[in-house]
């Protein structure tokens, strides 16, 4: 499992709020920020819905190009990403849609951001599904672990 990623951007100031605005209907927004004298080196800035796990720096653009996908919770937020990244000023790609090729339920929407890269929103449940809020998961996972078994007693009766 990834626990986070990045890239690098030539105009920081103008990649983070595109990447606030396009985000912000997937839960994220700028969670840590870092001025170069702070961190040493570099601006940077990390977004994310519960911790930072999308960085950006500034630097030449990563090349090639990456492509990074962020998970949404359901259609009309990839929708929503959609819209707020093209008013953020991000390049079309790739409108919301069906991307059968992948898998019946893949429900993706593509723009390029300010340096060229494709950022991407994905759903992979079917129309009226949605992922299941993460809290939920985890305390449903912690309720099933087991107690631990206690260790026998190795003292001899006498």
């Amino acid at each position: 499992m990834i626990d986070h990623t990045g890239l690098t951007v030539s105009d920081f100031a103008k990649s983070k709020d595109f990447y606030a605005k396009a985000l912000a209907p997937l839960g994220y927004k700028v969670m840590m920020e870092f001025t170069a004298a702070q961190s040493g080196t570099t601006d940077a800035a990390g977004l994310g819905d519960t911790k930072p796990d999308f960085w950006m720096a500034k630097g030449p653009p990563n090349s090639p190009r990456l492509h990074i996908a962020f998970a949404a919770k359901n259609r009309a937020a990839v929708d929503a990403f959609y819209k707020a990244a093209l008013a953020a000023g991000g390049r079309d790609n790739g409108p919301p849609g069906i991307r059968a090729h992948y898998h019946p339920n893949y429900y993706g929407a593509f723009v390029l951001d300010p340096d060229g890269h494709n950022i991407e929103a994905v759903c992979h449940y079917p129309v009226g599904a949605a992922s299941k809020p993460k809290a939920a998961a985890k305390s449903r996972t912690a309720s099933k672990k087991r107690a631990p078994a206690k260790k026998a007693s190795k003292r001899k009766k006498r």
